[in-house]
């Protein structure tokens, strides 16, 4: 199962300059490189476990061959190997294996799990005081998951990439209570890679720790038992800018800490033990509604707007039978400071945004529609979407 994450994080890489690596041709054969992928995980949400099989990857040049076309180079496991991804958070990163494919550019990855079989679980999720259910995955039990992004391996060279699965996106609920998995993934090179680190206050361990960009979550973890994070790898700010780390717990007021650099094979500290972010408590508020019709298999996302910047709080599939979803929120004001590379980072309250978000509903199809919430005083229901 490792495997098959490790050469789909390639599949979703970007090209990359590499880094050099034994494998590769000599004399008059095909020149080869070598594919190394390791896995992480970002936050799940309401499951304790997460368990997925891997059968096999695939990986092709045509980011448009099918099944039986020629050109697929498969990377099969002798034993399906079985893995809880949330036991890859905060840092921890699971090898995944290496193999040697022909030098050139790759255009798709297929992600082929193992079916469940009667009761023996292959792929299953734990939700939180729960009891261990099948977690439906359909097509990556024939076909494949397919992933087109292309990504370059050079001969002679190692491309290095890691695999982030987001359980809290990839999870979808049905309204019989079953689970269906629909993965979202991202890949980073290691390459050209670094980290951010640090501390959150001991009674907030376990919040949710995030680096974004415009909006958009690029990495998260959780916070061990004594409050420290690790956000890794990232790709440096030389190349896609700074980072806005954004840190969530129930009961608790959200911390921002915005401008964060990141500096390849180093790591960039927020907050330490001795000067931890701790963030004053908040009222959790609750908004909910449903998304129409549910074949558009939407997730809908809760955004804060500060100073003109959004930064993304939680969000919630929507119920693949019902539409329903629900967003839980703080509705205290955010606490919002700049990283200048001076400890501690000065993080002030923002009153003018307490309560207010917007919930925006991202469709399968990539369709976005949102909706104001103000959460500040009371819960908000009927925020509904029609595609």
């Amino acid at each position: 199962m490792k495997t098959l994450f490790k050469t789909l994080t390639c599949a979703l890489a970007l090209p990359l300059a590499l880094a050099a690596c034994g494998g590769g041709g000599n004399g008059g054969s095909t020149p080869t490189g070598t594919l190394r992928v390791q896995m992480t995980d970002a936050p799940a949400c309401g499951f304790d476990h997460v368990y997925v099989t891997v059968n096999k990857v695939r990986v092709n040049m045509n980011a448009q061959a099918g099944d039986g076309d020629s050109g697929w180079s498969d990377i099969a496991l002798t034993t399906p190997q079985r893995i809880d991804l949330l036991s890859l958070t905060n840092g921890v990163l699971a090898d995944l294996g290496q193999t040697a494919l022909p030098a050139g550019q790759y255009q798709q990855v297929r992600l082929v799990l193992a079916q469940n079989q009667g009761n023996s679980l292959a792929n299953s999720v734990v939700p939180t005081g729960g009891s261990e259910q099948a977690l439906d995955t359909p097509s990556a039990a024939q076909s494949g998951y397919k992933i087109v992004r292309p990504f370059t391996v050079q001969a002679n060279t190692l491309v290095d990439l890691v695999l982030d699965f987001n359980a809290c996106k990839s999870i979808v609920q049905k309204g019989n209570g079953s689970y269906s998995l629909k993965p979202v993934v991202t890949a980073t090179p290691t390459v050209v890679s670094g980290t951010i680190s640090g501390y959150v206050a001991p009674a907030e361990a376990g919040a949710a720790v995030f680096a974004e960009q415009n909006g958009n979550i690029i990495k998260g973890t959780v916070a061990d038992s004594s409050g420290h994070f690790v956000l890794t790898p990232l790709e440096q700010s030389s190349t896609s800018g700074n980072y806005d780390v954004v840190i969530v717990q129930n009961n608790v007021a959200t911390g921002v800490v915005r401008s964060v650099p990141v500096v390849v094979n180093a790591s960039t500290v927020v907050s330490t033990s001795a000067a931890p972010i701790a963030l004053p408590a908040s009222i959790l508020r609750v908004a909910s509604g449903t998304v129409v019709p549910v074949s558009a298999q939407a997730i809908v996302r809760a955004l804060q707007t500060v100073s003109g910047v959004n930064y993304e709080i939680t969000s919630s599939n929507a119920n693949l039978d019902t539409g329903a979803y629900s967003l839980s929120l703080p509705a205290a004001a955010p606490l919002v400071g700049t990283y200048s590379g001076t400890l501690p980072v000065s993080l002030t309250p923002v009153a003018s945004v307490a309560g207010q978000y917007t919930a925006q509903a991202v469709s399968a199809s990539g369709a976005t529609q949102q909706s104001a919430v103000n959460v500040s005083t009371t819960d908000q229901t009927g925020v509904n979407f029609s595609f």
